[in-house]
C-alpha cells in the first residue's frame, strides 16, 4: 500500500480521545492559509508523550483554532538514544544539520564550542522550530532536546557513563567508519563533528585518550561539517541503530 501523507502538528497539551486542543495563531495560519484546510479537515496531533491522535479541525481563526480529538493513531514509541554533538556552522547550514538530525532520529542535539569554531551565537528558538517542523513532516512522535552551546572540554568532563562517542576524525589516521562500527555494540551513542577547518591537534589528542571515544574516518574526501554530521548519523543508524528495523504503520 502506498504511503499517504498526513497533516501532522506538534502541540504541548495532553492528548486523549474527546479532548479539544487549542492551536496557536501560527498553527491556525499554517492550516488555513498554507494548506487551505478548514473545519472538518482531518489532522494528526502529537506531543512527545501520548503518542499520536487523529483530530478534526473545529475552528480556525486569525488568533488560533481548535482541534477535536478522535481515536489514537499510534501509541508512544521511544526514539534511539542518540546524540549529535557538533561545532556550530553559519546561517542555513546549521538549520540543515538540525533538520536532518531530527529526521535521522537523534534524541539530543548539543552544539559545542571548539578552538576553531567561528560562530559566536546560536539561535536556539530557530533551531527548535526547525526540529519541530522536521518531526511533523517525518512521522516522528517526539522532538529532540536542543541544548544551549557549551565548551567541548566542559561537555567531555561531564560525559555520562556508558555512552560511546563516535568522533569524525579528519586526520586520515582513524579506521573507516563501517569497519569500526562493525566491531561495536548497540547502545547509547553520540556523534561528534568538528568545525570547518577541523579539530585542533590538542583536541584530537584529548579525544583519543578518552576510553569512551571511537574515532573514525569518513572516506577519502574532505567533507563539509554539515555533510559529515549527516553521513555519520546515517551510517551509525544503519549499522547499530533503528534503521535495522522496518518502518511501522
Amino acid at each position: 500500500m502506498a504511503y499517504t501523507p498526513v497533516t501532522r502538528l506538534h502541540v504541548d497539551a495532553p492528548l486523549a480521545e474527546g479532548a479539544e486542543i487549542a492551536l496557536d495563531a501560527k498553527a491556525a495560519h499554517y492550516l488555513k492559509n498554507v494548506l487551505r484546510l478548514g473545519p472538518g479537515a482531518r489532522v494528526a496531533l502529537f506531543n512527545g508523550r501520548d503518542g499520536e491522535w487523529w483530530g478534526e479541525v473545529a475552528l480556525l481563526g486569525k488568533n488560533g483554532g481548535t482541534v477535536r480529538l478522535g481515536e489514537q493513531r499510534r501509541k508512544p514509541r521511544p526514539e534511539p538514544d542518540l546524540w549529535l554533538v557538533f561545532a556550530p556552522v553559519k546561517h542555513a547550514r546549521i538549520d540543515y544539520i538540525v533538520e536532518k538530525a531530527t529526521e535521522l532520529g537523534t534524541s539530543e542535539i548539543r552544539p559545542v564550542m571548539t578552538e576553531r569554531t567561528n560562530v559566536a551565537r546560536v539561535n536556539l528558538d530557530r533551531l527548535k522550530a526547525n526540529a519541530r517542523e522536521a518531526a511533523e513532516q517525518t512521522e516522528r512522535l517526539t522532538l529532540p532536546e536542543i541544548h544551549a552551546p557549551e565548551k567541548l572540554a566542559d561537555l567531555l568532563a561531564s560525559w555520562p557513563r556508558g555512552r560511546s562517542l563516535l568522533v569524525c576524525d579528519e586526520s586520515g589516521t582513524a579506521p573507516p567508519i563501517a569497519e569500526a562500527l562493525a566491531k561495536r555494540a548497540p547502545g547509547p551513542w553520540a556523534v561528534l563533528v568538528g568545525p570547518e577547518g577541523g579539530f585542533a591537534d590538542s583536541e584530537l589528542d584529548l579525544l583519543r585518550k578518552l576510553p569512551f571515544v571511537c574515532a573514525v574516518g569518513l572516506g577519502p574526501r574532505v567533507l563539509r561539517a554539515d555533510t559529515a554530521a549527516i553521513a555519520a548519523l546515517a551510517l551509525l543508524q544503519a549499522i547499530l541503530g533503528d534503521w535495522r528495523d522496518g518502518r511501522g504503520a
